[in-house]
């Protein structure tokens, strides 16, 4: 098996084994955490969770600011500011001192890549990105997918595959610097949503990262949320900050490019596998996405890998 794919399907394999056990045995979830790397100021884990609608949530504070990238998975993501369904792509926002739970209501398991700052650390890097002022720097709890996250979210999903070598402090700073930079221009309005909404969602975010090459129309994925078009279309963009085909084609981009930065396989072979069904589209989006073509994305890949 191709090493992006590997990792993907290692993952996805190992939730739902995990998924699988549990509900046979009644074993309590629990969250693992592996450190990856860390600095002066800053430390990054990957955290992986096995807890599911069986076990309970309970409170915990987040004791650095944490900038948390879901790679797998999904849960909601509380606290007094609200509420925010976490899926994969989307980023997790956490301030000094915030308290918050995780809950896994609607299914078990994910995988995050966590990072985690020191406030002084912190505060200079808002400071180095233009934005300054009292705390709590974060107003909302999650950034969605988005196009401007996406090279960073595919450079961080392959090293976290074992398949890119990448410096943890850079992407640190990276992350922290544009993270900050798009939260200050989100608006400031809480959401909120009823589990019932929450629920038919996931299952669909759950339906479409099984499979993301697979040719799922909006009325499949409408169907399997057992909603009308329109009222599925009007809760999944508000649930997960991006329409239906927005979200499946960031599914099948990220996963595209892991392959491309891990395989010496074929573009087209790629595009194909990935559920692109003309390479010239899939060159024109992930062009689009990403800003350089796959085979300069693969190039630039391959150059800081020497040079690291």
């Amino acid at each position: 098996m191709r090493s992006g794919e590997e990792f993907l399907a290692k993952v996805a394999v190992e939730l739902e084994r995990v998924s699988a056990w549990q509900a046979m045995n009644g074993g309590r979830g629990r969250t693992i955490a592996r450190k990856l790397a860390e600095g002066d100021g800053w430390t990054v884990d990957d955290v992986l969770c096995t807890c599911g609608p069986q076990d309970r949530p309970f409170e915990e504070t987040h004791c650095r600011a944490c900038i948390a990238l879901v790679a797998a998975g999904s849960f909601q993501y509380r606290s007094s500011a609200g509420r925010e369904l976490m899926s994969p792509g989307s980023i997790l926002l956490g301030n000094v001192g915030q308290c918050f739970e995780c809950g896994h209501e609607h299914g078990t398991g994910d995988r995050c890549l966590s990072f985690h700052y020191t406030w002084n650390h912190f505060e200079e890097l808002a400071a180095a990105a233009g934005v300054c002022g009292a705390r709590p720097v974060f107003h909302v709890l999650r950034l969605p997918p988005l196009r401007a996250l996406s090279p960073l979210v595919s450079q961080a999903s392959a090293a976290l595959a074992g398949s890119a070598d990448v410096s943890w402090e850079e992407l640190s700073v990276k992350l922290a610097a544009q993270t900050i930079q798009l939260v200050a221009g989100l608006s400031r309005e809480p959401k909120d949503a009823p589990p019932a909404a929450l629920a038919r969602v996931t299952r669909v975010v759950r339906m479409i990262e099984r499979s993301p090459e697979s040719s799922l129309k909006l009325k499949d994925l409408s169907r399997e949320a057992g909603l009308s078009t329109f009222h599925f279309l009007r809760t999944f963009e508000s649930l997960t900050g991006a329409t239906p085909h927005q979200y499946l084609l960031r599914a099948r981009l990220r996963r595209a490019a892991i392959r491309v930065s891990t395989e010496p396989t074929k573009i087209l072979d790629i595009a194909l596998d990935c559920g692109f069904g003309d390479v010239s589209n899939f060159i024109r989006t992930f062009r689009a996405e990403f800003g350089v073509s796959p085979r300069m994305y693969r190039t630039r890949t391959r150059r800081r890998a020497l040079l690291s």
